[in-house]
């Protein structure tokens, strides 16, 4: 594969130092500017593309025609958001300056998702540019992917256009040379949990003891829907849950083991059978994860019993459940276990469905032998642990997905240090480009 070339390195960077953390309300104008940078992408590709206001954050939507004027239509879809980066003083480099280091590009985006949407648009604009685009290219993207938006897939609801197919490049290979192409996503409930357990803050040496404190509280509420001995969330937040085939099942058995992926993650397993029941705990059961907590004085020693507590937590939804009756069998579990006498109070803040994609589509299979073709193995079908919100709406509308990515397993997604290998951006770019060609066969 050939090198990164520079003006493409120029291009990226550009992308990449838009800080645009929708999460953070002081960012907001920055996602919106790195919605207007896809825009102009497009429009410099050839194509037509505008901003489309919501209540949030706006979509880019555009498309790139093909060269003839005709043929069959594929939807991209990437979002120009990105996490936080915090610890910051965790990262070897600024996380919005980008920066090649030994082989890797770094920076906050690289890896989740600019890089990759990155990656997705040049190969359009190089096809359009030599006349040899085959398929229409439509581009549909939004700035609030990373924290549980909706309005791409309201959007994609009453979208009356449509598409023939639909790529999306947020995801990761086993390895170097080992893509894959995911069938099912899970989806996402996330809940902000406040406990109040009196009037005001009191002297532990007074009080404690025999007044109820919120920390205390808030983690025998937690306690209602954190995992057991097993492992596993409490059943009735497993209602609904879609088995996977025997076929699914032994095709995970060719992968890394859980124990190896735990270790390279530099995680502890959570339990004597996660590491042997990773893929089935991370792609095809739910999973409740406390987030963060706040409460008291963490940092100065203050003798106290404090009178409000809180926390973030969330519940990653398995295939076939559906994302309100989970949220409300959730609540009823939080203050089922709530000390008497405390006042809970639970929002949710986000939620999306989870996914499923058929696997024998011609859209599949077309793929598949378009990526042999550049990469010289064939994708294998697995399932994904994470949550993309645009997945299930595509589903219902009928339209196959292509859900891959060029990420590696060591990227540091979500975390300091976020990097995507350099000679992966020209390789996903070729990759996009055959998928497009492949695409005019639909």
């Amino acid at each position: 594969m050939a090198d990164l070339p520079e003006q493409w390195l120029d291009e990226l960077s550009e992308f990449l130092r838009i800080e645009s953390i929708s999460a953070d309300p002081e960012r907001k104008d920055e996602v919106r500017r790195a919605g207007e940078w896809v825009r102009d992408f497009v429009r410099a590709a050839g194509g037509e593309a505008d901003l489309v206001d919501t209540p949030t954050f706006p979509l880019v939507v555009g498309e790139v025609p093909s060269s003839s004027g005709d043929g069959p239509t594929v939807l991209v879809y990437g979002h120009f958001d990105v996490q936080p980066p915090a610890p910051l003083d965790e990262w070897e480099t600024p996380p919005f300056e980008p920066t090649v280091r030994d082989g890797w590009l770094y920076g906050r985006g690289t890896a989740d998702d600019k890089g990759q949407l990155y990656a997705l648009l040049k190969a359009a604009a190089e096809l359009q540019a030599a006349g040899e685009l085959p398929v229409s290219v439509r581009v549909v993207c939004d700035g609030e992917e990373e924290t549980g938006g909706h309005q791409v897939v309201e959007f994609i609801e009453r979208d009356e256009r449509g598409a023939d197919a639909a790529v999306i490049f947020d995801s990761a290979m086993l390895r170097p040379g080992a893509p894959v192409f995911h069938t099912a996503t899970r989806g996402l409930n996330y809940f902000h949990v406040r406990v109040r357990t009196g009037e005001r803050d009191l002297h532990s040496g007074v009080f404690g003891g025999a007044a109820l404190n919120a920390m205390h509280a808030l983690m025998q509420t937690m306690q209602g829907v954190l995992p057991g001995d097993d492992g596993l969330p409490p059943e009735p937040l497993r209602a609904g849950t879609a088995s996977p085939s025997e076929d699914e099942l032994g095709a995970w058995q060719e992968l890394a083991s859980g124990g190896q992926l735990l270790t390279e993650g530099g995680a502890v397993a959570a339990d004597m059978q996660a590491a042997e029941d990773f893929y089935l705990r991370t792609w095809a059961n739910p999973a409740v994860d406390v987030n963060g907590i706040a409460g008291g004085e963490p940092h100065l020693q203050k003798t106290v019993l404090p009178v409000t507590a809180e926390a973030n937590v969330s519940i990653r939804l398995a295939p076939g459940q559906d994302p309100d009756e989970i949220a409300a069998v959730f609540e009823r579990l939080l203050r089922e276990a709530a000390p008497e006498g405390a006042e809970v109070e639970v929002e949710r803040w986000s939620f999306s469905a989870p996914g499923l994609v058929p696997p024998d589509s011609p859209a599949i299979k077309l793929a598949q032998d378009a990526f042999e073709r550049v990469i010289g193995a064939r994708p294998l079908l697995v399932r994904v642990g994470g949550t993309l919100p645009i997945v299930p709406a595509l589903a219902g509308r009928g339209i196959p997905t292509i859900i891959t990515g060029f990420d590696l397993p060591e990227g540091n997604i979500h975390s300091p240090n976020e990097r995507l290998r350099v000679d992966h951006i020209p390789l996903a770019v070729e990759a996009a480009k055959e998928l497009y060609r492949a695409f005019a066969q639909l």
